[in-house]
């Protein structure tokens, strides 16, 4: 046992381990001075970089400044940030707990991210970039009139402020496990930090600390990583631990949607769940175009693909070893911890509590998460707030010096908020299948009418509309229908805590009823497999939460055609706008024949530049006359027939590439 003067040491509770659980007591006395400063220092680079940012741009009058960085980051630190705000606390904390309660299925999620990068660089950002907008909901009011726009903004704000209340709930869980200090004071203070660096500096801060935070998350997980398989004997020592306990599985090809992960529903549902993530999604659009061209903005999305493939492979190596760590002694059985989301605390203050420094790094690496996503999601909440309600309804000629400084207000209302709904996610499950309800219910409709805008020329307001809340009611139907029927999608593999040392333990109940939590003996025992769903609920309870996003889009395309074209949506193809449809066999096939191609195309005039330009001008005239400025249908900077050719790509409409 590991000699650690002050910090609590009690017996170990396994038999065939010499040190499991022995920090489950130094996080009630957690003193080390050295993981503070760690834990200091990542909050202090972060408030940092804000101020800097505040100084540096301190004459700036201009809202685009704050939201959309000048239009001028450069392609790495976007990148990073890009990944960093999604590889969230859900990831870090979430992630490895899936791996050790079930298996490693969910590894194929970094496979769908192909779908969701090609997606999104090829599809959507193009027309998010080319309209030269702020918030991704003023395409909407394009493409399907003003209501559907102010629908789909209240759509997304409720989305972005639960999600935030999740991921702001997290680390905070991670902070109180380990530390022992209160759960809401460390809610708070996660949430002023985050509030104060992005209220200071806007998207450049955001920026910079995501890049910085997505090295803290790295170096953490690693450390985890390195200093498991070493306890253990090597990564192949804890695998082999792990596939002997059902634990390592890479091939389940059952169609059953009530099977809680297959290949096929991770890849393709996961596909469809990144694409909500990056393709749609304010905060991650408003970074993609936050670069000088599209062709940056492609690069930007497409190097996440190997830095995801890094992590998520790192996350659930560390839930492999995690799991081969605590195979004869599981602590949620043992009541120590109460969620498995708690797993990863724990297992950091077991594993690395005797070393100075390194528990405040990992913990450091889970808070770094949330600090990214939440940064981002304030910075987008705020564009969507000033674009689609201040402007068209309060302030329509709004200087851009009281725009900016309604958009810092926003942050910090935003960021109080968060702080409050976050007492909401503590009454709720675990973190990584809440996070993709929440995904599929609010963001799979969004996805799914934005998908339906750029694919479907024949798709008009009434299909819009109607798809959209169609897919809100069905989504939202089952996702409730399935938590208020509590229906177990799919049965979890066996724990054990046969190994447990029950002298530790009493000594443990001992240590509980004086300074933590209460926490009861447990017998050596096996937790079985959960049974899976009976027959006799729904179908669709039983179906998978990772179907839900896919199944929104579907839902949109389907009910939004079908009323489209009983309103006569396809008789006005050739009046359409061409930026804002996505020629789909222009961009992915354009090896195909011209005449197929065309004919796909169905009117759309992509390439007709008088015609654009003449549309361009009457609409902008139209809103002008209603006293309207809308910055997607400014001609004053556009000229078509220098777009003609962009870095050696052929240009099909506006920006698009006809080559990928």
């Amino acid at each position: 046992m590991h000699s650690n003067a002050g910090r609590g040491i009690l017996p170990p509770l396994t038999t065939d381990l010499d040190d499991p659980f022995n920090s489950f007591y130094l996080r009630i006395f957690w003193e080390n001075a050295a993981d503070y400063v760690v834990f200091a220092a990542t909050l202090l680079v972060s408030a940092s970089i804000g101020l800097y940012y505040a100084i540096k741009d301190r004459k700036s009058t201009d809202e685009k400044d704050f939201l959309l960085a000048g239009r001028s980051m450069q392609t790495l630190p976007v990148s990073l940030s890009l990944l960093s705000s999604f590889i969230s606390a859900i990831t870090l904390l979430g992630t490895p707990a899936e791996v050790y309660t079930n298996n490693t299925m969910y590894w194929w999620i970094s496979i769908g991210f192909i779908l969701s990068a090609a997606g999104t660089a090829h599809i959507f950002v193009p027309v998010f970039y080319q309209l030269e907008i702020t918030s991704v909901f003023q395409y909407i009011e394009l493409r399907f009139g003003h209501m559907c726009r102010v629908l789909g903004s209240i759509i997304y704000l409720t989305w972005m402020i639960l999600y935030m209340a999740v991921v702001l709930y997290g680390p905070s869980l991670a902070l109180n496990a380990v530390t022992g200090l209160s759960l809401w004071g460390s809610v708070v203070a996660v949430g002023l930090v985050c509030i104060f660096y992005t209220t200071l500096g806007g998207m450049k801060a955001v920026v910079w600390t995501d890049s910085f935070q997505m090295l803290v998350m790295f170096a953490g997980m690693l450390a985890l990583l390195i200093s498991g398989s070493l306890k253990l004997g090597g990564l192949d020592v804890a695998w082999n631990i792990a596939n002997k306990n059902q634990r390592i599985l890479f091939f389940e090809f059952d169609p059953d949607p009530s099977v809680r992960h297959t290949t096929w529903n991770v890849v393709i549902g996961g596909g469809f769940f990144w694409m909500a993530i990056y393709g749609i999604n304010q905060a991650q659009v408003q970074r993609a175009i936050s670069v000088p061209s599209i062709k940056h903005a492609r690069t930007a999305i497409w190097l996440n693909f190997p830095g995801m493939l890094i992590i998520l492979s790192l996350v659930c190596s560390v839930g492999v070893v995690m799991y081969a760590y605590y195979s004869t002694c599981d602590p949620v059985s043992l009541k120590i911890i109460s969620k498995t989301d708690q797993l990863i605390p724990l297992f950091t203050m077991d594993l690395l509590g005797h070393l100075n420094g390194l528990p405040g790094l990992v913990l450091s690496c889970v808070f770094s998460g949330s600090l990214s996503t939440i940064s981002s999601g304030l910075n987008a909440v705020a564009a969507v707030l000033l674009e689609d309600f201040v402007k068209p309804y309060c302030c329509k000629k709004i200087s851009g010096y009281a725009a900016t400084l309604f958009s810092k207000a926003t942050v910090v209302g935003c960021g109080l908020i968060c702080l409050a709904m976050a007492y909401f996610v503590s009454e709720l499950g675990a973190i990584l299948q809440l996070a993709y309800v929440l995904f599929g219910i609010l963001g799979g409709p969004l996805l799914g009418l934005f998908t339906f805008g750029m694919l479907c020329p024949w798709g008009n307001k009434w299909g819009g509309n109607i798809g959209l809340i169609t897919a809100l009611a069905f989504v939202a139907w089952i996702g409730l229908g399935t938590s208020i029927n509590s229906v177990v999608i799919t049965p979890k593999s066996p724990l054990t805590t046969a190994g447990c040392n029950m002298t530790a333990i009493n000594a443990l109940k001992a240590l509980a009823t004086t300074a933590a939590p209460t926490t009861a003996a447990v017998l050596a025992s096996t937790t079985p497999a959960t049974a899976a769903p009976p027959k006799d609920y729904f179908l669709l309870y039983r179906m998978s939460y990772i179907w839900y996003t896919a199944l929104a889009v579907i839902t949109v395309l389907f009910v939004g055609t079908i009323v489209s074209l009983i309103t006569g949506g396809h008789k006005k193809m050739r009046e359409l706008d061409p930026r804002v449809i996505c020629p789909f066999f222009d961009v992915f096939m354009p090896f195909l024949p011209e005449s197929f191609r065309c004919k796909a195309r169905c009117g759309v005039r992509h390439g007709d530049e008088e015609f654009i330009a003449t549309f361009i001008k009457h609409q902008e005239e139209k809103l002008r006359h209603n006293g309207v400025h809308n910055e997607a249908l400014d001609v004053s900077d556009i000229n078509l027939s220098e777009k003609k050719v962009q870095n050696g790509h052929t240009i099909t409409n506006g920006d698009y590439s006809t080559k990928l």
